[in-house]
């Protein structure tokens, strides 16, 4: 008689799905860069080769990692109460409200920023989740190009998260280091700075991207699109 072992278990259940909920749970434990192949087959309790029956090698699982990621989101969006839209003016806390629940995705799974810029992907998810901010923009009562120039505007906001221009790769040591080099040459910078403090690490996705400055970024832009769909 054959012993079965535990890893032999795992082998028998190894799916998709599985390899790739396991690689999400890495990059959340400990950052997209500790995600590999190697790592990966190590504690799935399979070969490394083995892997490449469900996923095409570190690219595959970072677009299926991704994928899993965006589907959640999609999930989060689709919970939340159907808004009334009685008056158009409705749209606004609406699209506010979907937004701010991709971004509690995006705060689950810090690294998925920085893997969609860098993938420039856009799954059916990603795109259902697009199509509904656009719904509700068009019951507010807005153009087609008015909703053009609003996902624009909003940019990587509809899914949660901002672009910060000028971070540096290494965070926030690095950005200190940086500053401290060129401090003398930057004065005002330097004195904003020095009043600005982000103080809640579980709120932030970036340099500059805590939930304050979000949800600042985010009324600034909703608020002005409100302004051009009643002026048209």
């Amino acid at each position: 008689m054959v012993e079965t072992t535990d890893a032999t278990r795992r082998r028998t259940r190894l799916t998709r799905d599985a390899v790739l909920r396991r690689a999400v749970a890495i990059a959340d434990e400990h950052g997209v860069e500790a995600l590999t192949m190697r790592r990966l087959a190590e504690e799935l309790g399979v070969e490394a080769m083995s892997l490449y029956h469900h996923v095409r090698g570190k690219d595959g699982i970072l677009d299926g990692a991704l994928e899993l990621v965006l589907d959640e989101m999609l999930d989060a969006v689709s919970r939340l109460e159907p808004p009334d839209l009685a008056d158009p003016r409705d749209w606004q806390p609406a699209v506010r409200a979907r937004i701010l629940a991709a971004r509690t995705v995006m705060l689950r799974h810090r690294w998925t920023p920085q893997v969609m810029e860098a993938r420039n992907a856009m799954t059916l998810s990603a795109a259902r989740h697009v199509d509904g901010i656009v719904a509700l923009m068009r019951a507010g009562g807005f153009s087609w190009d008015l909703v053009h120039h609003g996902l624009h505007a909003l940019g990587s906001r509809v899914h949660g998260f901002t672009q910060e221009l000028g971070e540096p790769e290494g965070g926030d040591a690095e950005a200190e280091a940086v500053l401290a080099q060129i401090a003398p040459h930057i004065p005002h910078l330097v004195a904003m700075f020095s009043e600005v403090a982000h103080d809640e690490p579980g709120s932030t996705l970036g340099w500059c991207d805590d939930q304050t400055e979000f949800e600042f970024g985010l009324d600034l832009v909703l608020d002005g699109l409100e302004r051009l769909a009643r002026q048209g």
